[in-house]
């Protein structure tokens, strides 16, 4: 790969080690060396020189081929790839406010950038022939695969689109890129602001020892004394506060703060900034001759179009909300036998809910969450990972990563060759935004010379007191899981081009290998293997295994509603017409929602205010519906298992690892999901999955 040499670059570059090739273990990047200031000058360094690879494949004299221009334009731009990833990584997981001020600089000339790529005329011209001309071109299938995709991405990003029209896009996608990164660090903001000082045994009343630890550790993080302790707006701190704590006002006073991100007045908030971003999605959407946004973004998806969304929405809403309605009654009933009067509140929920859930199954997570110690599950996912596709991990602490709570592991072969780098980023911290989610550093393409990608697993568990475990609830061993399933998915990728790599396939494809690789850790024989007590080392009980088991569908027509919910809302206001859009976006939000019949006390799992999979970039807008998509694919993945009697039967096994973890975006999901089932998947598994089938919900059948 070309580089700068620093003679050619002006004085304040000189020295820049993102100018200059990584001899680091792997390609990793240099981290202990790269600062803040040496990413601009950098990538518009790289900028040019993608640039310049665009003219020649568009002033070549030759006719085009599939080589000198298909497979050319995807080898173009790997230089600014790996350093967009690696800000892109760091701003996520290790920011800092110079770090930040560099995302914001960024985000319009990279959206630029992206927009002068895709619209290359010279570049369009050669590939807009080809893809006339593809199906008399004698292409292999995945060769045939990357014509299409890159094709439809180019006119998609406006290449036909004439000259005034390209300038209005290109200005709307540069726009929208700022406004996103904006969003994203506000949300940042609120939530690294905020934190609740408990002091004293009243304040800590009905928080079990691990939440309390927890509350401790993170007290201490913020240098605040021993007696403190602090709820933070961080998922596994403040869902289990809310879980146990006896203190009514405390919850609710926690529960104003997270449902609020965003929302605050002051420079943090978020409610402008959507409002503008919708109005810009529907231009963008416009320009492309569609009335608006989400038939926009559905044309390029295995849905299709609104109709199918809407009716699996639909269909699992009007199941949900009588699950929903019957757990809120079991609420009541246990509020009234404690002496508790009035309706359950948000911020009641999951504290009754969880007294219900010991009550009927006898489970309580204080009893469960010494057999989830975090160095346990993570054996786990290794060991699922050998058995079904014969690759193993070794730890590599001699390999330095961007922090010191990121642990790094070499992936090797079946054949024992080394295939991977495999980077996990398991604490919540303030620089690191929420959620969990999957990042790479460089994809898999033998078309790039990339033959072990680099991935990365990026989780929010509460970090525990040096020198004690720490020990994750079942669903937080679930989201482990869950997002290891996206690492393998871009570990395990075997493609020839990078645009077809690993996890770059249609949106409401992707959490197919994340949500299906969950599975595994409720199967017994894996629980008796590696769920062992932090302490004693002993086994998991099977009494226990089975509570587990009966309790796992409690809880579900809250979880599926507060989702659904969710989708529904993402749905109707990017499907909105209006160019003005919805204006006051929590009117909206609230609107739809009574429209809908949405229970006050569940609410949506993310407001719109803070809604990061919609407003911190558009990957998932207009589709959050893709989890319960591909939880329609995964329950009925699973089944092949089940009906094999083995669930690491090597048969099916390999079927998996052929037919979708493997194949990146090579053929396109219906036919990938078909080679591997047989056939298409059908929704009963999933309502099994939920308990919203007639039979277990107690349902007249419809």
């Amino acid at each position: 790969m070309k580089r700068f040499r620093p003679e050619e670059t002006p004085m304040h570059t000189k020295n820049n080690p993102l100018l200059s090739p990584w001899s680091t273990p792997f390609g990793l990047p240099p981290f202990e060396e790269i600062r803040p200031e040496h990413f601009v000058p950098a990538m518009q360094a790289a900028m040019a020189e993608q640039r310049l690879e665009l003219d020649a494949i568009g002033a070549q004299a030759e006719a085009p081929s599939f080589e000198n221009t298909v497979a050319a334009l995807d080898r173009s731009g790997a230089w600014l790839y790996r350093l967009d990833a690696l800000l892109s990584n760091l701003t996520a997981s290790a920011t800092s406010p110079a770090l930040q001020a560099v995302q914001r600089e960024l985000a319009a000339p990279l959206a630029a950038h992206d927009s002068a790529v895709k619209m290359h005329p010279g570049v369009f011209a050669r590939l807009d022939a080809l893809h006339a001309q593809r199906h008399s071109l004698g292409l292999e299938p995945e060769a045939l695969r990357l014509l299409e995709r890159l094709h439809l991405d180019c006119v998609r990003a406006g290449a036909r689109l004439g000259p005034d029209a390209q300038q209005r896009y290109a200005a709307i996608m540069q726009e929208l890129a700022t406004l996103c990164t904006q969003f994203a660090q506000n949300v940042l903001a609120d939530e690294a602001a905020y934190q609740l000082v408990l002091r004293g045994e009243d304040d800590l009343a009905g928080l079990p020892d691990f939440v309390r630890a927890a509350a401790r550790q993170a007290a201490a993080e913020r240098g605040l004394d021993e007696a403190a302790h602090v709820i933070t707006l961080n998922r596994s701190l403040i869902e289990p506060f809310l879980t146990y704590s006896d203190r009514r006002d405390l919850r609710e006073r926690a529960w104003a703060a997270w449902s609020r991100r965003g929302e605050m007045d002051g420079e943090t908030d978020n409610r402008a900034l959507i409002q503008r971003i919708l109005v810009l999605r529907n231009a963008q959407a416009r320009e492309h001759g569609f009335d608006n946004y989400a038939d926009y973004v559905l044309t390029d998806s295995m849905a299709g179009g609104q109709q199918a969304v809407r009716q699996l929405l639909g269909e699992v809403w009007q199941r949900a909300l009588p699950a929903a309605e019957r757990e809120r009654q079991a609420l009541i009933a246990m509020m009234r036998s404690h002496g508790v009067e009035g309706e359950p509140e948000a911020w009641d929920w999951r504290y009754w809910s969880e007294k219900v859930r010991q009550a009927r199954y006898d489970i309580d997570d204080a009893e469960v969450k010494p057999y989830f110690s975090l160095e346990r599950m993570v054996e786990a996912l290794f060991d699922c990972a050998q058995r079904l596709f014969g690759v193993r991990f070794e730890a590599r602490p001699d390999v330095r990563a961007y922090h010191p709570d990121v642990q790094v592991y070499e992936m090797f072969d079946a054949q024992g060759r080394s295939a991977g780098l495999f980077l996990q980023d398991n604490f919540a911290r303030a620089t690191k935004r929420s959620g969990a989610w999957m990042s790479d550093f460089a994809y898999q393409s033998r078309n790039r010379g990339v033959d072990r990608p680099i991935i990365v697993n990026n989780n929010n568990f509460a970090k525990a007191a040096p020198g004690q475990p720490t020990l994750l609830s079942f669903d937080d061993a679930r989201t482990l899981f869950h997002e290891f399933g996206h690492g393998l998915h871009g570990l395990l990728s075997n493609v020839t081009y990078h645009r077809l790599a690993g996890t770059q396939v249609l949106r409401d494809f992707v959490e197919l290998p994340s949500q299906l690789f969950e599975h595994w850790l409720g199967e017994p024989e894996v629980l008796r293997r590696h769920a062992r007590h932090w302490q004693t080392g002993e086994p998991i009980p099977q009494a226990l295994i089975d509570r587990l088991q009966t309790a796992r569908r409690w809880g579900q027509g809250y979880e599926t509603v507060s989702y659904t919910g969710s989708a529904l809302v993402d749905l109707e206001i990017h499907a909105l017409s209006d160019p003005a859009g919805p204006g006051d976006v929590v009117a909206f939000e609230r609107a739809t929602l009574q429209r809908l019949g949405m229970p006050p006390a569940v609410g949506m799992r993310h407001r719109l205010p803070h809604f990061q999979h919609l407003f911190a970039g558009a990957g998932y807008a207009a589709g959050y519906y893709v989890y319960l998509w591909a939880e329609v694919l995964d329950a009925d993945a699973f089944n092949a298992f089940v009906e094999a009697g083995n669930p690491f039967d090597p048969m099916v096994a390999q079927r998996l690892l052929r037919h979708i973890y493997a194949v990146g975006d090579t053929v396109d999901p219906t036919t990938a999901y078909t080679s591997f089932r047989g056939r298409l998947p059908a929704l009963e598994p999933l309502l099994a999955k939920r308990g919203l089938l007639p039979a277990e919900a107690g349902l007249p059948a419809p």
